[in-house]
């Protein structure tokens, strides 16, 4: 079985809020602006794109009070990040050195993606990864899922797939992988443990 690892919040800690506290005077002004122009809903739509500048166009013309923080969520994307999450880091490293192929599925916008990279080697490490604004498709289409299986010649039932969010871990199961949820409280290292893939 190969195991394929989400990146945020699973192995890189991601959350608008560490570069936004420092942005609004106080956390209501923030969470108003989380929950309408910086919503979710436009975050992925960031995640389909090579480039964030189209839908941060579209975003600005559709929420022009917030001009100024869309455009700070571009130049200071980096900020949002939290760091690794060292323990499935670890664990990542741990299967490398098994041997192991380890794989990644991410929505993540290309240019992001790049930085992250120069920051955290351990991003360089996998076998194959898809990058959802290389590929125009993001997690929980199931075509993303598809296209993984089809790319690198596995069966659904040959792969475990780890992801934080529990919609992308159902769309993954619907097509037959195994799957982890990861959230807060879940011994990763268990988990693989009782799936007999840490030696």
């Amino acid at each position: 079985m190969v195991v394929v690892f989400d990146i945020g919040n699973v192995l890189l800690r991601w959350n608008p809020r560490n570069l936004f506290r420092k942005v609004f005077a106080d956390e209501d002004a923030m969470e108003a602006f989380l929950a309408t122009a910086g919503a979710m809903e436009w975050v992925v739509e960031t995640d389909r794109a090579r480039s964030f500048q189209p839908a941060l166009d579209a975003r600005i013309a559709l929420y022009p009070r917030y001009a100024r923080e869309l455009r700070l969520f571009d130049e200071r994307w980096i900020e949002t990040l939290g760091g690794p999450i060292p323990e499935n880091v670890a664990l990542l490293e741990r299967l490398r050195a098994q041997g192991d192929r380890v794989y990644s599925i991410t929505n993540f916008c290309d240019e992001k993606f790049e930085l992250s990279r120069r920051l955290y080697p351990f991003l360089d490490g996998f076998e194959g990864i898809l990058v959802s604004g290389r590929e125009g498709l993001v997690k929980p289409d199931p075509r993303i899922f598809e296209l993984f299986l089809g790319r690198f010649g596995y069966s659904a039932d040959e792969v475990l797939f780890i992801d934080d969010s529990a919609r992308n871990v159902a769309a993954a199961r619907a097509l037959g992988m195994h799957a982890i949820h990861f959230v807060e409280g879940v011994d990763l290292e268990a988990e693989l443990s009782a799936r007999g893939l840490l030696r």
